[in-house]
């Protein structure tokens, strides 16, 4: 009986149908396949776009979707770059991983009758557009496609499930919000009776993420997905423009209005980041201006994100890095910071700058023997401002690194430095803007020692004294921060005589005291010689990437201990502390309005349009 009971289990096993089995062959089924994905026509208009297209082809191959599933369609014409030849190489090496390619390229003419300049939008350009972008419709609705993907060629999609989020949001016509280095973004909250931008309430909260979501909005442009599975989609066109339609010749504007005359709304998501893309030049801006602006995209992407890769079908040339003009560009960087490290050489490297990597002195590793045998005294009566404590290892580390770069740059003699440390961002046209500036000083012969490019400028009251005949450029009063500053051989001889080994406080807090603008008298009187002569650019070239209280801020100077008792951390909670609150109103408030400014700065402002 025992052995009886023991084969149940087993005869159950053979005699109970399982899954995809019948008592009978015929009753036999097999469980069903998934749905193939939908079919997604790419629509990709270029013109002079060799400097974006690496990158951006790089992206579209990363989108984790199939690309048997996705078919191509692409067209250039205009260009006085080689646009044609990079797309032409790349689709020939891809096209038999997509479902289908359609290749209008067209060679001349290279410019539009109408067109001052390669950036200039003239009517026979956007006509011409219009007329692209209705032809690709037409070609995926004569293919059956279920979506139309529009993108443009300086938009980088980092986000590789793009195509199925904007799937899921069931929506007629979606866009993913881009990311920019300002408030400029593919969408608007609003719009005028004409058809023009309007200003609205509800945008920041929405381009800043403060709203997340699926916001409808009577805009959408640059990279957006159309549903063409939805009745309403037949109704849609890029061309001709409605025929109620008396707006500008625009073809965002002439597509929203169909949209709207479609019944259809549009919609932008936040919900996740997406992608980035740069803002747009001004039109009379020269295809080099174009260049720069894209490569500090890349710049911004890097602040929070590995590095984009380049398309893997495309060989790039090598970039030719110098030193700008200056002696020597040093770089300080703490040996366990690789990432900050690998981050910055690649952004020096975007920019074809060389840097000399300093490594930093690393506070922490520092104890009271390795102090005394520096001689290193701490200046009587120092006491940080905002919490009232005294020097921090992190600190004194921070103020060694760049004492040691001032005695490299008086023991090599080097006339003009430029140093910079590991934990900055750049503006846009930074490498052409610092340029610019050193070559305006020297032509005006200015009296410098020290130039301020990245600081927090501490005293609001009043207005910096703008400096004669000399763009961009104020006499620097109480200041925070040594993100970036160029340094004349004089200068760093001037630093060195004070001795400021022997009477140490924080290297911020120094350089106002040499050049005799310390709100503290006290600490001023320990130095009798405070002659520097600093300046600032204005507006500054490089900010943080992150200020005190935002997600990812690490100070590796005041997140630290005090710098002889270990026992004393100073890593105060930063939401609640005076600093926090101060850092965001001065960065408000510290502008100086009545510098003379290059026409650069026009090109650089931070607006939603």
């Amino acid at each position: 009986m025992p052995r009886v009971t023991s084969l149940l289990p087993a005869l159950l096993i053979v005699l109970l149908p399982g899954p995809g089995r019948g008592y009978f062959p015929e009753e036999r089924w097999s469980p069903e396949s998934p749905l193939l994905a939908p079919r997604v026509v790419l629509s990709v208009v270029c013109r002079n776009s060799a400097h974006s297209l690496p990158l951006f082809l790089g992206a579209i191959e990363r989108l984790d979707y199939p690309k048997e599933r996705i078919a191509l369609w692409v067209a250039t014409d205009h260009n006085i770059d080689n646009t044609t030849a990079i797309l032409r190489d790349w689709l020939i090496k891809v096209q038999n991983d997509y479902h289908y390619v359609e290749w209008r390229p067209q060679e001349e003419p290279r410019a539009y009758e109408d067109e001052p300049g390669p950036k200039h939008w003239s009517n026979l350009r956007y006509e011409h557009v219009m007329k692209l972008r209705q032809a690709a419709l037409e070609t995926a609705r004569e293919m059956w496609a279920d979506y139309l993907l529009v993108a443009d060629c300086d938009n980088l999609l980092t986000h590789t499930d793009t195509l199925w989020k904007l799937m899921s949001e069931n929506k007629t016509i979606v866009a993913p919000m881009l990311e920019s280095r300002a408030a400029y973004s593919n969408f608007w909250c609003g719009m005028t009776s004409q058809g023009y931008y309007k200003r609205t309430p509800a945008y920041m909260p929405i381009r800043k993420q403060e709203r997340r979501g699926c916001f409808s909005v009577p805009m959408v442009h640059s990279t957006y997905l159309v549903d063409l599975q939805k009745e309403a989609s037949r109704r849609l066109a890029f061309y001709p423009p409605h025929p109620e339609y008396s707006w500008a010749l625009d073809d965002v504007i002439v597509f929203a209005y169909s949209a709207r005359m479609a019944d259809v709304q549009m919609y932008v998501c936040n919900k996740e980041t997406y992608g980035y893309f740069p803002v747009p030049v001004r039109s009379h801006a020269t295809l080099q201006d174009e260049v720069e602006s894209f490569v500090h995209t890349q710049l911004e992407i890097m602040v929070k994100d590995p590095p984009l890769e380049p398309s893997s079908f495309l060989s790039l040339p090598p970039k030719e890095p110098t030193k700008i003009g200056f002696d020597e560009v040093f770089m300080i960087n703490l040996v366990r910071r690789s990432d900050r490290r690998e981050r910055m050489l690649s952004s020096l490297y975007q920019q074809e700058i060389s840097c000399k990597v300093v490594a930093a002195v690393d506070g922490k590793a520092l104890n009271k023997t390795d102090i005394e045998a520096m001689r290193i005294k701490m200046l009587p009566g120092y006491k940080d401002p905002y919490h009232s404590r005294p020097l921090t290892k992190g600190e004194l580390g921070c103020f060694l690194s760049h004492y040691n770069i001032w005695k490299e740059i008086a023991d090599r003699g080097l006339q003009t430095s430029l140093v910079i440390e590991d934990d900055l961002r750049f503006e846009v046209f930074f490498k052409r803007r610092l340029q610019t500036l050193l070559q305006e000083v020297t032509k005006h012969k200015l009296d410098w020692d020290l130039i301020y490019i990245g600081r927090k400028r501490m005293q609001v009251d009043h207005q910096e004294k703008p400096v004669p005949n000399i763009h961009n450029i104020v006499e620097a009063d109480y200041s925070y921060w040594t993100l970036g500053y160029l340094l004349s051989l004089q200068g760093a001889q001037k630093l060195l005589r004070a001795e400021p080994l022997s009477k140490l406080l924080p290297v911020d807090e120094f350089l106002p005291v040499m050049y005799n603008k310390h709100p503290v008298s006290e600490y001023m009187d320990h130095f009798e010689v405070r002659d520097l002569r600093a300046f600032s650019a204005e507006p500054l070239l490089v900010y943080p990437t992150h200020y005190t209280g935002d997600q990812g801020y690490i100070s590796d100077t005041e997140t630290s201990v005090v710098w002889d008792n270990e026992t004393v951390k100073t890593d105060w909670d930063r939401a609640k502390s005076r600093k926090t609150q101060e850092q965001g109103e001065l960065s408000f408030e510290a502008q100086n309005s009545d510098v003379l400014q290059s026409e650069l700065e026009n090109w650089s402002a931070r607006d939603e349009l």
